[in-house]
């Protein structure tokens, strides 16, 4: 089973020894369509603008305007449409969490791959370049795989975390460790058990 998530951010625990802990908010969704294959269509409230397609798939399921973007997750068994139920979370203790990590635009080797750098004195010319890339004779072209320069993060990355706890009144769920992505990310968290 799946919901919808929003990074609130992290914080630690007051016993001692602290644990890090990464508080996530879980979005109210609507359930519109429960198919056969386990997985439902949801409606959730963004900040999209609403346009006639999203209009029009709003009167098609009797939803308020407030819930403007649509997703397909996976629901448990028997599952109707309305609202989705958070209440399973109380009993969780294993989570698989899935953001998009922070962007960091076009990186170099060395920040991207961790590359060394060239010596810093006696006139080297090296600095932080990658160097050699590929070889004359064989294959004689650059293969495929190559660590070099290029767009750094904003990908998906998927990561398990222990459930600390879920406070079902504020729908706040908090789990140990760190969590990918940016404050006000949104992502997806699935049950493992």
């Amino acid at each position: 089973m799946e919901f919808i998530v929003e990074k609130i951010g992290m914080s630690r625990t007051v016993e001692v020894p602290s644990v890090p802990v990464t508080l996530l908010k879980v979005i109210e969704t609507k359930v519109c369509e429960v198919r056969e294959d386990g997985k439902a269509l949801v409606a959730y409230h963004s900040s999209k603008k609403i346009n006639k397609s999203i209009e029009g798939q709003q009167s098609k399921f009797g939803i308020s305007k407030e819930f403007n973007k649509f997703m397909t997750i996976e629901v448990a068994k028997g599952t109707e449409t309305g609202d989705l139920s958070s209440e399973v979370l109380t009993d969780t203790a294993l989570v698989k969490t899935s953001f998009n990590t922070k962007g960091r635009g076009f990186q170099g080797a060395v920040k991207r791959h961790g590359f060394s750098i060239g010596p810093a004195s006696h006139g080297h010319r090296f600095g932080r370049r990658v160097g050699s890339i590929g070889n004359a004779e064989w294959p004689g072209r650059v293969q495929k795989g190559k660590k070099m320069p290029g767009q750094y993060g904003n990908v998906k990355v998927t990561a398990k975390n222990d459930v600390v706890s879920f406070d079902a009144e504020n729908s706040i769920l908090v789990l140990k460790g760190s969590v990918p992505g940016h404050r006000g990310a949104r992502g997806i968290v699935r049950i493992v058990k």
